[in-house]
């Protein structure tokens, strides 16, 4: 059985960080993207970052780049999201995501066809 589950989520005042870790388990990943999503109240979930899990390239939207950083801790097999600078427009659900597809139009990145969600992790940011 797939799990993620997720942690490192809170709350942080604006210009603070916060590292969110995704523990995958149940099956290899090797050839899959994985990555992160969130969802603000009252807005639709929008696509944050994401890495080729075997290595290569990763994905960044341009809300959050130069601030936040995917990177996979090899020796827990975890996903983890370094969050720098945070912005209150930063506060949101954030989910990870496993075995998507990723595509771009207009500069912006979207997924599809997901095959594994976390239950979520609360980042709240203050002003």
């Amino acid at each position: 059985q797939v799990q993620l589950v997720e942690s490192g989520g809170g709350l942080v005042q604006a210009g603070g960080s916060l590292r969110l870790s995704c523990a995958a388990s149940g099956r290899s990943f090797d050839n899959k993207i994985m990555g992160w999503l969130r969802q603000a109240p009252g807005k639709e979930r929008e696509f944050v970052a994401a890495l080729a899990w075997g290595g290569g390239s990763s994905y960044y939207a341009e809300s959050v780049k130069g601030r936040f950083t995917i990177f996979r801790d090899n020796t827990q097999n975890t996903l983890c999201l370094q969050m720098n600078s945070l912005k209150p427009e930063d506060t949101a659900v954030y989910y990870c995501a496993a075995d998507f597809t990723i595509y771009s139009r207009d500069d912006y990145y979207y997924t599809r066809e997901t095959r594994y969600w976390g239950q979520g992790t609360q980042v709240t940011v203050s002003s």
